[in-house]
């Protein structure tokens, strides 16, 4: 019998994030009162943050597969084959509330743990991307947190030695109270060497590795699952804390301990943990694991058994190893100057024995605090459609330049140089597009090959009609690795939404995962791993439903791509996907006439795909000199875009009505530019492809022209769309 060290009461049941049901299910698993720190184990595991109790019904929904797909969600990272015995390893994850506590500790330990879901699974990290949200600019707290956020992107990927090569970042007043801090990474393996966390064997050394384990992030999962009240303030102290050196030091010892064949299971120590990284290990391989926190390397006097379980102190792993191996990947683990002990064993008891100080402080079923957590068909409401708005009955623009300069030079549209120039976008050499344009691009050292990376979302169509919304999420990062002349290979998905216990924010979370499943499959664009955010919200007041999509593309060979910026005097402008007609869930209605309704552009998936494929084959023939994409604040915003990456004008006429025409966000639409000989065989091979294509216009001189509706200088353009940011920022 374990003995009870802290009486387990309903508030501090209630305290650990447990619905009394569920504290309920555990006294009927163990048969007993759990001591303290098995309650703390079970709210670790069980919580929303660790067990996706919530989600998992529907995450299970989503296609995984394809013939590139070499490991799909479950493990720390998707994979997927590049060709060439190589393979691409990544994943993205939230790291929300920790942010909007701790601005600075909470995004750089965002992007800490996703490098080491990725170099967990045996690749060197060689990519990273982030997608940002803030409320409102003048919301008191929101430059606080930009400051913040981008200073620690930053500071722990810039010290890593990953470029930072794509993201996001938009401002809502939905996200006031709760901001959304999502990290993405990337690594190269070889196929034949992929770890996975799977335990193996019975009697074998579990050891940890790493960083010494602290008291920051106790609870940190726990916290992450719930949403804010008036207590945030006390929520500080479950904000990890990151060191970028340990962490670059920790991937060049394990990927050496990697080579040696020393490795048989290896588990990154994230969220909740040494609980989560132990129960992980067994309960994938049907095995018993025993700890013995006595012999695990601590910072800190005097650490109770709880603490060292759920500490989420960075920069830490969790392996099981070959015995006869021991000496020699000691040896390397502190060549590297980190801690290497071995804490543990496998077992064919099927239990999760923790010991402390002579005693057992737990003996729990490891299956059941793994594989058996509860699950919840939660309750969802149907979306209710909102009213198709006529483009005929919107207000159109008094002065068509000045609503032009505003969408691209407001806090949505306008550039983001002054947070990506604060990442280091060139390091390892390999960097081969920059941020800005419509995907980063990364060759693949010693090779030809590049990789492309893009993430994507746009929260404001989710909330019009999730289904719709989740779609065009998928659709438009297709769409934008498309641009660059990527073959789209696969996509990872964070999912960020409200409280779902709501049943109208659970309709949300629903109808968001029906339309991203139905646009991956018609893109054959599998899902291979992701992360669930809920409970992002304050007072009662949830975010915009912000399910991100990462999405990985390749490249044959890295110097046949395509540039956003036009590419020469005299080139001829063509849209593909037809002229604009659809101004419902737009940013001009947003942003311009400060109206939030009707229904988003519906995607065409089969037309997405048929447009698509005939750019791509237009770039891999090197027949067109630009190309980007179609997509908030519509053509117009497309075609200033080109032309302030280019300094080069444009003079185009356009048809149909004006404010639709420039401003529609029409989906499946790409604006690619040609040389003037080349145009009449790019426009019968669309005919031929059945694809819509029509010249609009001819790249030229220095004013950006609609016939008929607007002249301006690209000079004033670039001003406006330089200038938000840093002028933003620079504001006491």
């Amino acid at each position: 019998m374990i003995p009870n060290d802290i009486k387990i009461t309903p508030d501090l049941v209630a305290a650990h994030g447990l619905k009394p049901e569920e504290y309920q299910r555990i006294l009927d698993l163990i048969g007993r009162e759990p001591t303290f720190t098995e309650l703390g184990i079970f709210s670790a595991m069980w919580n929303e943050h660790c067990s996706y109790k919530s989600s998992k019904k529907w995450l299970k929904t989503l296609p995984t597969t394809g013939p590139r797909v070499i490991q799909g969600p479950g493990e720390n990272a998707g994979v997927v084959d590049i060709g060439d015995g190589q393979a691409v390893v990544f994943k993205m994850e939230s790291h929300n509330h920790p942010s909007y506590i701790e601005p600075y500790q909470g995004a750089a330990t965002g992007v800490g743990g996703i490098l080491r879901d990725v170099f967990t699974m045996g690749a060197r990290p060689i990519a990273a991307m982030n997608a940002l949200r803030f409320g409102e600019p003048d919301h008191p707290r929101t430059r606080h947190l930009v400051s913040g956020v981008v200073a620690g992107v930053g500071g722990y990927g810039n010290s890593f030695g990953v470029p930072t090569v794509g993201g996001e970042v938009e401002f809502h007043a939905r996200y006031n109270g709760n901001c959304l801090v999502n990290a993405f990474a990337a690594g190269l393996a070889r196929t034949d060497s992929i770890f996975l966390s799977k335990a193996e064997g019975i009697g074998l050394p579990v050891v940890y590795l790493g960083a010494k384990t602290g008291r920051d992030g106790v609870g940190g999962a726990t916290m992450a699952s719930a949403e804010f009240d008036d207590t945030i303030e006390e929520k500080r102290p479950t904000v990890q804390v990151g060191d970028p050196f340990t962490e670059k030091c920790l991937l060049e010892a394990c990927l050496e301990l990697m080579a040696t064949g020393a490795v048989i299971a290896i588990q990154d120590m994230g969220a909740a943990g040494l609980t989560c990284s132990a129960v992980e290990m067994g309960a994938k391989g049907d095995l018993g694991i025993e700890l013995d926190l006595d012999k695990v390397p601590v910072r800190e006097e005097r650490m109770s058994a709880y603490e060292m379980m759920l500490s989420e102190s960075q920069e830490r792993m969790l392996m099981v190893l070959r015995p006869e191996k021991e000496a020699e990947a000691e040896a390397i683990f502190r060549k590297w100057g980190l801690d290497f002990a071995i804490v543990g064993k496998t077992t064919d008891t099927l239990r999760f024995i923790v010991k402390h100080q002579g005693d057992v402080v737990a003996d729990l079923p490891i299956k059941d605090l793994g594989d058996e957590a509860p699950e919840y068909d939660r309750p969802w409401d149907q979306w209710q459609k909102r009213p198709i708005l006529n483009a005929a009955d919107i207000p159109e623009p008094a002065d068509y330049a000045e609503t032009l300069l505003k969408l691209v030079g407001g806090a949505n549209g306008s550039s983001r140089r002054w947070v990506y120039e604060q990442y280091d976008t060139l390091i390892q050499g390999n960097t081969a597009a920059r941020p800005g344009g419509d995907a980063g691009v990364v060759r693949v050292e010693g090779t030809r090959k590049g990789l492309a990376f893009t993430v994507d979302v746009t929260p404001r169509y989710c909330e019009a009609d999730p289904f719709e919304g989740g779609k065009q999420a998928v659709a438009e990062v297709w769409r934008n690795l498309t641009a660059v002349g990527a073959e789209p290979l696969a996509a990872t998905d964070n999912l960020n939404f409200g409280n779902p216990e709501r049943p109208e924010i659970m309709g949300q979370f629903v109808g968001c995962i029906k339309g991203i499943g139905e646009a991956c499959l018609a893109l054959r664009f599998p899902i291979v791993s992701g992360n669930v955010s809920l409970y992002n919200e304050t007072q009662g007041k949830a975010i915009l439903p912000t399910p991100a999509i990462g999405g990985v593309g390749l490249l044959p060979d890295v110097t046949v791509r395509a540039g956003s910026a036009f590419a020469g005097e005299g080139d001829t402008i063509i849209i593909v996907g037809g002229i604009g007609s659809h101004l419902g869930a737009s940013q001009y209605l947003a942003e311009i006439l400060g109206r939030e309704e009707g229904t988003p552009p519906p995607v065409d998936l089969a037309a997405e795909r048929r447009n698509g494929l005939l750019v791509r084959q237009f770039i891999g023939a090197r027949r067109v000199t630009a190309v980007h994409d179609v997509s908030s604040g519509g053509l117009g915003v497309t075609l200033a875009e080109m032309a302030m990456a280019s300094d080069l004008g444009a003079t185009v006429k356009l048809s149909g009505l004006a404010h639709a025409a420039l401003f529609g966000e029409d989906q499946g639409r790409y604006v690619i530019t040609a040389r003037a000989d080349d145009v009449d065989s790019l426009l019968e091979d669309a005919v031929d492809a059945g694809v819509e294509a029509q010249q609009i216009g001819t790249v030229g001189g220095t004013d950006l022209t609609v016939e008929g509706i607007l002249t301006i200088s690209v000079a004033k353009l670039r001003e406006a769309h330089e200038n938000w940011f840093p002028a933003y920022m620079a504001m006491q």
